[in-house]
């Protein structure tokens, strides 16, 4: 027992000296040598709006289309103001048009019957990579062009009448995207958008630990 504490000490030191050092490249941005780090000045807190919501309106909030789509990620709405546009679990976006929803676009260039909507969210993880995951949404104000970040597929664009949207990048550096999460456009129409993992896959991440 006396060298019980030495040892436990001796592991935690290597595990510092391993996470220090990273020398097998394990380190998520590892496969970027060119990579800075910028600091991001932060305003104090005296600075932040402190106004609250002393009606809580967001938990009185109506819920919309219960059972009418599954699975819906981003939502945004055209330079017009019609809407919302919606990604859900089979791969497709959907247009509501005041009414009802209607197919707008597609991120998978080879959608079939196993993109068809399914009994439960889960039926969808094992084609998801075929019949595509559409995460994030924005449009472009100026062209009117749907940006969309495409869990499998990367970065693509679809123009204002929708249909087959086309592929714009599928890595970054030389790094293949492997779930590409959300975006937004800012007002000179560059592009920022998210990766959420350089190892897995989003149908696989149900059953993975956190560590990406």
């Amino acid at each position: 027992m006396a060298l019980a504490g030495p040892i436990v000490a001796g592991l935690f030191l290597l595990a510092a000296l391993y996470c220090g050092t990273d020398p097998f490249n394990h380190r998520p941005m590892a496969k970027f040598p060119g990579f800075e780090v910028y600091p991001v000045e932060l305003p104090p807190w005296s600075e932040l709006p402190a106004a609250r919501d002393a009606e809580n309106r967001l938990q009185k909030a109506e819920l919309r289309f219960v059972n009418q789509v599954q699975g819906p990620e981003s939502i945004t709405f055209d330079p017009l103001g019609r809407g919302p546009y919606t990604g859900v679990a089979d791969g497709r976006i959907l247009f509501w048009n005041g009414e009802s929803w209607s197919d707008f676009a597609y991120t998978s260039q080879n959608r079939s019957g196993l993109c068809d909507p399914k009994p439960s969210l889960f039926s969808y993880l094992e084609n998801e990579h075929i019949c595509g995951r559409p995460l994030g949404l924005r449009f472009n104000k100026k062209t009117g062009d749907l940006y969309i970040a495409d869990a499998y597929f990367g970065l693509l664009k679809v123009g204002p009448e929708g249909g087959v949207a086309t592929p714009l990048t599928t890595e970054a550096e030389g790094v293949p995207f492997k779930f590409t999460n959300d975006l937004d456009i800012d007002e000179d129409g560059s592009i920022y958008f998210t990766d959420s993992s350089f190892n897995f896959q989003r149908r696989y991440c149900s059953f993975i630990s956190p560590e990406f």
